[in-house]
């Protein structure tokens, strides 16, 4: 345990980020959970909605250093090719 005030105040400070974080990267990870749904039932309109709605949630949550700006574009990538692939399949 920090004995420092100043470590004390580190302490809760990367308390709450942690919280803040965390929360984040579930809501990035449910909306991109949104998107694969989607797309496995066939719902074209519905799966660009997700996936405009991940956009978003995944910028944010690179813009705020959470996830790696690369990540983010990894992430964007391959969500976009999975609503893709249906298409050249059909």
């Amino acid at each position: 345990m920090a004995n420092i005030r100043s470590a004390e105040k580190r302490l809760r400070q990367a308390k709450k980020r942690t919280l803040r974080n965390r929360a984040a990267k579930t809501q990035l990870r449910t909306s991109m959970k949104k998107v694969r749904q989607a797309i496995e039932t066939g719902n074209r309109e519905a799966a660009m909605a997700a996936f405009r709605a991940a956009v978003v949630v995944i910028d944010k949550t690179a813009s705020k250093g959470i996830i790696h700006s690369r990540t983010a574009a990894r992430y964007k990538s391959r969500l976009a090719h999975r609503l893709q692939a249906p298409e050249s399949a059909a």
